[in-house]
């Protein structure tokens, strides 16, 4: 396993191996002298030169493989973040969505920098912080901004299934950002998904303007995600999960803090069970459902991983169904499975 998957707190980055253009190299080089000649051959006048040493072939490549324990972060994760969908919506009329998501990341700083602070052996270094920067504003600060203030608009179930076009995305920015191309089944099926998109929305349309807005900060989230998952994966290969997670959230957080006055606001005169339905997002789907997510990521290809959120609608539905009695429209379960035929064909590959 790499030391990047880890999902324990250590830091895992290494010293780089040494190359050509180190001193140690070159020393080691020079200490070993000139190569004596071989002698002429026997009645020859020249020196027969010597066969170039051929490098040794590659050892074959190992299949990859998935451990119980990735698979488990898989499985926590989607329940998680399905759950945080229903407990948004649930704690949605005490707090406004900017400071929603200030309390949520303040709670899960606190809890996971019990863990990772102790084990902290350094910070990130110059160009390193650049990844965490940007997925740390777009996924944890804007993503949930977004998310929170559609689910004031749209059932958890809506939302969920409209954040599910998130694996398409991630497909076309591989396709551009790494080359991978566009095969024939991702344009297909990234045109049926958005026919499912605009299936919902034409159906909240029928309700009200508002329903049309929560469908687009809905794809503003989803995009947001997207492109964090492809900046979030070199930054697992240098720190573990724990930390990378830890970092994100902190620079989230520090984002939100224009929130903060309404937070406190909001805090005094929330009930009860709102307060703990925040400092639940904050320690579940937040401070352990990303780590285990970063931990699943720096082990899976970020496609094949954005493929696991298939399960998050239909999770997300059932616990809404069972927690808060509501359903998503006609019109959103036909465009949501839609969208979930759509996402499945893009997985196919072209023969």
């Amino acid at each position: 396993m790499l030391a990047g998957s880890r999902l324990d707190v250590t830091d895992s980055r290494q010293p780089g191996g040494g190359g050509n253009g180190y001193i140690g190299s070159m020393a080691t080089t020079a200490a070993s002298g000139p190569t004596p000649s071989a002698g002429p051959h026997e009645g020859s006048p020249h020196a027969a030169p010597a066969p170039a040493p051929q490098p040794a072939p590659p050892p074959p490549a190992q299949p990859a493989t998935i451990s119980r324990l990735g698979i488990a972060a898989v499985v926590v994760t989607v329940v998680l973040w399905a759950s945080a969908f229903v407990g948004i919506r649930a704690v949605g009329p005490s707090f406004s969505p900017g400071s929603l998501t200030l309390g949520r990341l303040a709670v899960a700083a606190v809890v996971l920098g019990l863990l990772v602070v102790p084990k902290l052996r350094g910070l990130p270094r110059g160009r390193e912080w650049w990844p965490i920067l940007a997925y740390g504003v777009m996924w944890f600060g804007g993503y949930n901004v977004a998310l929170n203030a559609a689910e004031h608009m749209l059932d958890a179930g809506t939302a969920a299934l409209l954040i599910n076009v998130n694996p398409i995305l991630v497909a076309v920015m591989a396709g551009v950002i790494l080359k991978e191309g566009f095969p024939r089944w991702l344009i297909i099926g990234s045109l049926i998904a958005f026919g499912g998109v605009a299936v919902i929305a034409l159906g909240s349309g029928q309700r009200s303007t508002a329903d049309v807005a929560g469908v687009l900060l809905c794809l503003l989230a989803a995009a947001l995600a997207a492109v964090s998952v492809i900046v979030q994966k070199p930054v697992l290969r240098k720190f573990p999960a724990a930390q990378a997670t830890w970092f994100g959230i902190m620079v989230g957080a520090l984002c939100c803090l224009p929130f903060s006055g309404q937070l406190v606001t909001e805090l005094q005169a929330a009930p009860l069970p709102a307060t703990l339905g925040l400092v639940y997002l904050g320690i579940f789907p937040t401070a352990i459902a990303f780590t285990t997510w970063a931990y699943a990521l720096s082990m899976i290809d970020a496609g094949r991983l954005a493929a696991t959120t298939y399960l998050v609608p239909g999770t997300t539905i059932l616990i809404s169904w069972l927690v808060l009695g509501e359903i998503p429209t006609i019109w959103g379960l036909v465009g949501g499975v839609i969208c979930l035929v759509g996402v499945g064909l893009t997985r196919r590959r072209s023969r």
